[in-house]
């Protein structure tokens, strides 16, 4: 009877390990299909296309799903599935604020702690890109813009620091932009910038590792509010132009509402 009950529950703790396996095999193959933009921003994620190609049943591939929307790199709606999450450019705002804050501090202690083999490593990123005078592969740019990041982040950042930029995807959830390959900036505006962190870092000045970091990232910032402010003025245009132009008397302007429209 023991020897019993031993095996049923050593049966019981392999299918139980067995099926966690299955959660993070298909957590970790969603996720890089998200980072590696197989699945945009805004996609709605296959679940029974997934299960079947993966040879999983739903259960855990659902269980993996729900984890990264809890990561929020996933969202879901109701009666029309799961979706890749799509951020607002307010919402990518707040997560640069926060890459500026965690990440200039990552750049800050990564001039202190970095040690030569760092270094020779440190200074192969962006190699391929730095004499181009026309950066047109974005793909391999951004694969290489998230490679630096992290690399920072990794060599840099403490313990808890570390957690909280990996734990809540604040680099990956970054790179969700929908147009060019996730970039929100150009390579023209960024390469340089880029290049400027890597020697600040390679040369062990904390001060101008941080700094330069931070205003990296803050001009990323800047171009999205001014993103936003252009947005807003296109709408005003639009509907300014649709008071003009509408052929029904209830949407027309008053000669005085003219005037007034053309003097502003």
């Amino acid at each position: 009877m023991r020897t019993y009950i031993f095996r049923k529950d050593a049966a019981m703790v392999n299918l139980g390990a067995e099926h966690e396996n299955l959660d993070h095999k298909a957590y970790l193959i969603i996720k890089n299909m998200i980072i590696d933009r197989k699945l945009l921003p805004g996609d709605k994620i296959p679940q029974e296309k997934l299960a079947q190609e993966l040879g999983i049943s739903r259960t855990p591939l659902v269980s993996a799903i729900k984890y990264l929307e809890h990561e929020k790199l996933v969202e879901a709606k109701p009666r029309r599935g799961y979706f890749v999450r799509l951020f607002s450019k307010q919402e990518m705002i707040d997560i640069f604020e926060l890459r500026e804050v965690l990440e200039g501090l990552a750049a800050k202690r990564a001039a202190i702690s970095i040690v030569e083999k760092e270094i020779e490593i440190l200074n192969g990123f962006f190699r391929p890109f730095a004499e181009s005078a026309n950066i047109i592969d974005f793909k391999a740019y951004a694969r290489e813009d998230r490679r630096f990041h992290n690399f920072i982040t990794e060599i840099g950042a403490k313990e808890f620091l570390k957690s909280i930029l990996q734990t809540c995807n604040i680099i990956t959830a970054s790179y969700q932009y929908l147009s060019s390959e996730g970039l929100v900036r150009p390579p023209s505006e960024t390469i340089e910038e880029h290049l400027a962190v890597i020697n600040a870092i390679g040369n062990r000045d904390s001060e101008a590792a941080e700094e330069l970091m931070r205003r990296h990232l803050k001009n990323t910032i800047v171009h999205l509010r001014q993103d936003i402010e252009k947005e807003k003025q296109g709408r005003t245009t639009e509907k300014l132009s649709g008071r003009l132009f509408d052929p029904k008397p209830n949407g027309s302007l008053n000669p005085d509402e003219l005037e007034k429209s053309e003097v502003n």
